[in-house]
């Protein structure tokens, strides 16, 4: 089965011709050709371009355009904006782009939105119109995350980068630091059946070094919880830069002893495709 990454960020330098929102600690440039050659030196078949919002916000005219130079190793997933009341036309457009398989909104405590929200209301609306899933960026916010997916249960929710926030940067030595602190609410919201989680950005949840084996107890509660047909393996790369390279981010889903061959092919790939309803075509 085909190794899919659920969630890449590809971006061009910043310049004028398509500035940046925001400089997060990224490389300058992770260009589409650069990740599909980061891709191809360690054996990933196709992957998740979540258009980046840290960069470009809401428009994914960045992605489109690597999309199209890649069409059979990424597909595109766009931000779009929950204060747009046009939001739903926006989804319409999207649904006819070439690679496009899904949305993606910020139920994060800083951008101060319930649940309830009209715009995101008229989303997950409109998703379920367009056969869209949602992934749902509510990491640091996972009880109103819940709401929301039992607000709307005909809608398809993934979940990102397992609901825990994770860090930018490598945790100091010291720090008196607890990763998986939210873990029980991830596992209750696993009964939720129209959503699945990416296990995307694992890696930085560790607190020792590569290949950072003391994630893997808590990771088969996810999956025990979870199943791994609901579970979508993923490097979260670039953001996870400063942490972990991609190779480190891949290697160890690869060569670790804790999965059966049966279980890393749905988690590496069989339950993504199933999720976005995609699969690459390196031939």
């Amino acid at each position: 089965m085909a190794i899919i990454d659920s969630q890449v960020h590809a971006y061009e330098a910043n310049t004028p011709k398509r500035p940046w929102a925001t400089v997060p600690n990224w490389p300058d440039h992770v260009t589409g050709d650069e990740m599909v050659a980061a891709m191809d030196k360690v054996g990933v078949d196709g992957a998740i371009f979540i258009s980046a919002f840290s960069m470009y916000r809401y428009d994914a005219s960045y992605a489109v355009e690597v999309a199209r130079a890649h069409p059979n190793r990424l597909a595109i997933v766009k931000p779009v904006d929950p204060d747009d009341p046009n939001v739903a036309d926006v989804i319409a457009d999207w649904k006819k782009m070439p690679g496009a398989v899904g949305i993606r909104i910020m139920l994060t405590r800083e951008n101060k939105r319930e649940p309830g929200h009209p715009g995101i209301d008229r989303i997950a609306r409109a998703a379920v119109q367009h056969d869209f899933p949602v992934n749902l960026l509510c990491w640091d916010n996972l009880d109103a995350g819940r709401a929301l997916v039992d607000r709307h249960p005909d809608t398809r929710f993934i979940l990102d980068h397992l609901g825990i926030l994770q860090p930018r940067t490598p945790p100091a030595p010291a720090q008196p630091w607890s990763p998986w602190a939210e873990l029980p609410k991830v596992l209750a919201l696993a009964k939720r059946k129209n959503v699945v989680i990416k296990v995307s950005g694992a890696c930085t949840l560790s607190k020792e070094p590569y290949p950072f084996p003391d994630i893997w107890d808590p990771l088969a509660r996810v999956f025990e919880a979870w199943g791994f047909d609901r579970c979508l393996w993923g490097t979260d790369w670039t953001r996870a830069f400063a942490v972990v390279n991609y190779e480190q981010a891949v290697t160890p889903f690869l060569k670790t002893d804790r999965l059966s061959d049966t279980e890393r092919a749905m988690l590496m790939g069989g339950a993504c495709a199933k999720a976005y309803g995609w699969s690459p075509n390196k031939g």
